[in-house]
Parts: structure tokens; sequence; C-alpha cells
């Protein structure tokens, strides 16, 4: 069983950068689809960005195409989520999470583990 934990969050001004990652113990994240889902007060999780055991293939919500990359180093456990261009609609807590059968990438339902989510902040 994969532990996740999420680094990186904190408050920026909109039109800054922040860089989240996602580091793996307990077993290797290899193995996983790994995705990023976001949380804003009063709402529903959404998937943000996901991408393939190996990162050969990577998903993306339109709302953040062209902004937002994700990546993944397996040799050091770790998933990143790279965020440019920030809004005030991006701010909510961001979780990433390891699913075993990488199907429907944008389905929560589809992970197995999940970080406990770091909180980033866009001020306008």
């Amino acid at each position: 069983q994969v532990q996740l934990v999420e680094s990186g969050g904190g408050l920026v001004q909109a039109g800054g950068s922040l860089r989240l990652s996602c580091a793996g113990s307990g077993g290797t994240i290899g193995i996983y689809g790994m995705g990023w889902f976001r949380q804003a007060p009063g709402k529903e999780r959404e998937f943000v960005l996901a991408i393939s055991p190996t990162g050969a293939r990577t998903y993306n919500v339109d709302s953040v195409k062209g902004r937002f990359t994700i990546s993944r180093d397996n040799a050091r456990n770790t998933v990143y989520l790279q965020m440019n261009s920030l809004k005030s609609e991006d701010t909510a807590i961001y979780y990433c999470a390891a699913g075993y059968q990488f199907g429907a990438a944008d389905d929560v339902k589809t992970y197995n583990y999940w970080g406990q989510g770091t909180q980033v902040t866009v001020s306008s």
C-alpha cells in the first residue's frame, strides 16, 4: 500500500506559478496511474490532470489546458503539478491520487490511494 504526501501549496498572486509535488512512500508509484484533483470550498472534488504509469499519456481538464502540466519521476517516486498563469478560480485544496486500473482518468473511483491535500490560494 502506497502513501502519498503533497507539498508545495501556498499563497500566490494571480498570474503567478506554483509547483506541487506528490511523494510516494511504502511502495513504488511507478505501477500506478497518477492523478491530481482539486476541491474548492462548497464544491465537489474535480479532476485536473492525470498521467499514465510510464508517463507516455497525460490527460487534463479543459480549464487548465496550456497552464498546468503533470509530470512524474518514477526514480524519485514523485509526481509533479506545474501550475502557471494561476487564476483566482484555481484556489482549492489539491490532492494527488494513485490508481491500479487506469481506466477513466477523470473519475475519482479510478483511484485507490489519496494524499491529504495541499492548499493553493490565488489572490486577485
